[in-house]
């Protein structure tokens, strides 16, 4: 027998066609777009046929008949068995016009076609979409009865299902699938549709939560699923038994079906999320007066909020207006043709697992943005302040390796010659080329030399593109002993608040003009944490973050974004001075330049150690409670000698301290 089939390469169609072609004897003829024909091997290697047996036929689905020639059209008269008509736009989100051109006039052209040749039988794949948003059960003998067709997808099914119930002058059959998803054995999917909207969701919650926290769920209408593989085997079979008389509609459903609460748990169980104990009917929302709803988001802030969410989460605009679907769908006439062969719609706890896994691993959209350090930074202008030693020559090693245009600031200029020849070191060790590294002696502390060192940079550099604010100092010294030092907390404040904002702020102006940039402050946990001995430190930095929250909200729509690192303690040589430190765990300095390079990749608005959270946390909610921890340490840990200005013994911990030391990895003493 030999049959035609549109929409062949789709997701749905090139199943078909295999489960056509495992028929003995037959051959499918399935139309193609002009241009397209090289991209055949992939299906035929899938089928495991030649073109003997599956038949190109060059055409367009807007154009009459198939815009298939008239020598075709002419050798095929006669010769199909049966049409199957399964080319259409099956996203919410396309745009109306598309809609009606696939949807509407390629129906129409496939029936003139169906006519031209003769066909024996036309197969319209039409969707349960063409029930609209009918309220209660819609049977396979209603259409007209459907409610709700506003919406272009809805609108445009019901017209091309119309169009072949009044126009087809030959014999045919409707098959209404229900939300097709992925494959029930291996989870296969094309694309991100219905259910899968919520994935990044699901995926969101898994990564904050503990599976075991009971989380709140969306509560709404039913959702009727069914895995492609049951509708192309429910679809095949029903189309060559008995019951595919002319005229007669098959619903391809669910004969459970599920609420969309019911779903959303379920693919949370099955992605190992936390389990959705407590739903929110979003009938509820319906309440909201529509001029209220309007009102809001007629509102700039809550109007951005709105599409930021969306768009972060894959979401789109109008997912919302189906989450109250209130049409249930019978089946009996599906089930009447299935009986006795052994094909039923599998229950969605068994393949959930699958489908989730296959988006996972092909389909996440985070799987295709680049997030290397490399696809961030590679060709860009990298600034690293104090960029000679620490944190900063690795974070510069880093920048260099992954193709940065690098520069380091500090103020010696013998320590920078000998950073510059170690960054060149350290990619040529990597197997990389010649880099690209620039080396400025500068104090960002003093106002004229920082200006003019912005304007060079500016002059020579164009700019910059990440400004890594690194440069800083750290005294660890009592209040106590610090009566008759107040110069220890000007000259911190000098370095580590005005000077950074010194070289923000002079390059600020370049950003806003390329509307682009990225800026990472180098903090620290103490800020989180209140560590005492470091008063001067912690204000310092604490200034820097402040700053960084109000220019972050200030430059939010100019496309430069803040991040903000409350690094823990690391082993840099600000810290050497402190011998107490040889017995703390601390980080290795390229642990920490890794931490500035996922505020490169990812721009997150702070980078915060769990440590630092759980002290920012103690400190909000029992503040007290955190006052009494942080001066148990401070007795435990006393200044050096050197911070008292006297010389002594090397100073000793007692077993206390060494086991709170352990306990307490990273935080600064």
């Amino acid at each position: 027998m030999h049959y035609f089939v549109t929409g062949a390469t789709g997701f749905i169609g090139k199943r078909l066609v295999k489960s056509l072609l495992a028929r003995r004897g037959t051959t499918v003829h399935f139309l193609v777009r002009p241009g397209s024909e090289g991209k055949l091997a992939d299906l035929y290697s899938y089928w495991g046929v030649s073109k003997s047996r599956a038949v190109p036929v060059t055409g367009d689905l807007t154009a009459k008949k198939l815009g298939v020639a008239a020598e075709t059209l002419k050798a095929l008269k006669g010769q199909i068995g049966a049409v199957y008509h399964l080319a259409a736009v099956y996203d919410l989100s396309a745009d109306e016009d598309s809609q009606v051109q696939v949807n509407i006039e390629g129906t129409r052209n496939m029936v003139e076609f169906a006519k031209a040749i003769d066909a024996g039988h036309v197969h319209h794949v039409s969707s349960i979409a063409a029930a609209g948003l009918y309220e209660g059960v819609f049977r396979e003998d209603m259409f007209d009865e459907a409610e709700g067709l506003d919406h272009p997808y809805f609108m445009t099914k019901h017209e091309s299902e119309k169009i072949v119930r009044k126009e087809c002058k030959v014999p045919w059959t409707v098959y209404r699938p229900a939300l097709v998803v992925g494959d029930s054995t291996t989870g296969e999917m094309d694309k991100i549709d219905g259910p899968y909207y919520f994935f990044k969701l699901i995926q969101r919650m898994r990564q904050f939560l503990p599976p075991w926290m009971p989380s709140v769920g969306l509560e709404g209408g039913r959702i009727n699923i069914v895995p492609v593989d049951f509708v192309v085997k429910a679809l095949d079979h029903i189309s060559h038994s008995k019951h595919v008389l002319s005229g007669k509609c098959f619903h391809l459903v669910d004969p459970q079906g599920y609420r969309v609460g019911d779903v959303l748990d379920i693919f949370a169980k099955a992605a190992h999320a936390p389990k959705m104990n407590v739903f929110v009917n979003a009938a509820l929302l319906g309440f909201i007066p529509k001029s209220v709803k309007k009102g809001l988001m007629a509102l700039a802030p809550v109007r951005r909020v709105y599409n930021a969410v969306m768009k972060d989460l894959g979401l789109p605009e109008d997912m919302f207006t189906f989450i109250n679907f209130p049409t249930r769908y019978d089946c009996r006439e599906m089930q009447a043709a299935l009986k006795g062969s052994g094909i039923e719609c599998p229950n969605l706890h068994d393949y959930a697992w699958r489908l989730w896994d296959y988006w996972e691993r092909h389909l996440d959209p985070d799987l295709f943005i680049d997030r290397s350090l490399k696809g961030s930074v590679g060709g860009k202008v990298v600034l690293v302040t104090g960029g000679s030693s620490g944190i900063g020559l690795a974070a510069a090693c880093k920048f260099a390796e992954a193709g940065a245009i690098t520069i380091i600031c500090a103020r010696g200029e013998d320590k920078l010659k000998e950073a510059v020849d170690e960054i060149h070191a350290h990619v040529k060790a990597k197997g990389g080329k010649d880099a690209q590294v620039f080396s400025y002696s500068v104090d960002i502390a003093d106002e004229a030399g920082c200006a003019a060192f912005v304007q060079t940079l500016e002059d020579k550099h164009g700019g910059v593109d990440f400004l890594i604010n690194n440069a800083g100092r750290s005294i660890r010294r009592a209040i106590e002993n610090s009566y008759d030092r107040f110069h220890d907390f000007q000259r911190t404040m000098d370095l580590n608040y005005f000077g950074c904002l010194r070289v923000t702020m002079g390059l600020l102006p370049g950003m806003v003009k390329k509307r682009k940039g990225h800026v990472v402050n180098i903090s620290s946990i103490g800020v989180l944490t209140n560590a005492p001995r470091f008063s001067a430190y912690v204000a310092s930095k604490s200034a820097l973050d402040a700053w960084t929250r109000c220019a972050s909200s200030e430059f939010a729509d100019q496309g430069i974004s803040f991040t903000t690192i409350n690094m823990p303690l690391v082993r840099t040589p600000m810290i050497a001075p402190t011998k107490i430190y040889n017995n703390v765990p601390t980080l290795a300095p390229e642990e920490a330049a890794d931490m500035i390079a996922q505020a490169c990749v990812y721009k997150p608005v702070r980078i915060a150690t769990r440590l630092g959270i759980f002290g920012q946390t103690l400190h909000a909610l029992v503040p007290r409670v955190a006052q009494i921890v942080m001066n148990t340490t401070f007795r435990m840990f006393p200044d050096s000698d050197a911070a008292k200005g006297a010389k002594g013994e090397k100073a000793k911990l007692s077993p206390e301290a060494i086991a709170m030391q352990q306990m307490m990895r990273g935080i600064h003493f």
